[in-house]
């Protein structure tokens, strides 16, 4: 499933970049890892935390020790048709990849970080053959054994989390573009569940939809104030 290094340099995709290009996440910390004696080491990042309707989605991805992978940069910097792009690349050359989602009653009954922590454990626990080192964006990780390094903005800064924020947004941008079939009024499919003005609007008119996360604030009115006397 996955390739080593060599291989990628030869590979003939299109939309290939050489690792180390200007503004890529760098492969240091897998390197460290690496040199450390880790051989799983995983990557892991979440997408939709924000939005105020549609699932968290969060994935993992493992990469063969030594790889090389280019173009890997923060999800959001990157346009739809490169992230498209990226992610046939990440599958071909990942050791594994999970994808996990906390769909929005979820989120509502959990809190949004707690949602995001338990899609995470889920996704390290589908991963096969299992870590043994975690990179992890912005998050550390309760009650998990396997040893794990947090990193502030890590889908720009650290290769693996950068695939699994490329992957996670891939597959979330997909979700809400399905959901704009079912709840049309909404644009999902435009701003794929985030506040923008015309989401804003539409809420004032229409009321949320089974996918809204009533527990965020601008999802349902105002309560009215009552008066001080």
């Amino acid at each position: 499933m996955g390739r080593t290094a060599s291989a990628w340099s030869q590979a003939s995709f299109p939309g290939a970049l050489t690792a180390g290009a200007r503004g890529d996440a760098g492969w240091g910390h897998e390197d460290e890892a690496w040199a450390a004696g880790a051989l799983r080491v995983a990557g892991l990042d979440e997408v939709g935390r924000g939005a105020l309707a549609g699932p968290v989605v969060v994935a993992a991805t493992i990469f063969p020790v030594g790889t090389r992978l280019g173009g890997l940069r923060d999800s959001k910097l990157l346009t739809p048709a490169r992230r498209a792009a990226l992610d046939i690349v990440i599958r071909q050359h990942v050791s594994s990849v999970t994808v996990e989602r906390i769909e929005a009653d979820e989120v509502d009954r959990l809190n949004v970080l707690e949602a995001t922590l338990l899609a995470m454990s889920r996704a390290i626990e589908r991963l096969s053959p299992p870590p043994d080192f975690l990179l992890v964006d912005a998050l550390r990780l309760p009650g998990v054994t396997i040893p794990q390094r947090r990193l502030v903005h890590g889908d720009r800064v650290c290769a693996s989390i950068a695939a699994a924020s490329i992957v996670a947004k891939v597959e979330r941008d997909r979700l809400m573009v399905e959901f704009e079939a079912t709840y049309p009024y909404y644009g999902f499919g435009d701003h794929k569940g985030y506040g923008t003005r015309a989401h804003l609007a539409a809420l004032e008119t229409r009321g949320p939809c089974p996918i809204h996360r009533r527990s965020f604030r601008r999802v349902l009115p105002d309560p009215p104030r009552r008066g001080l006397f």
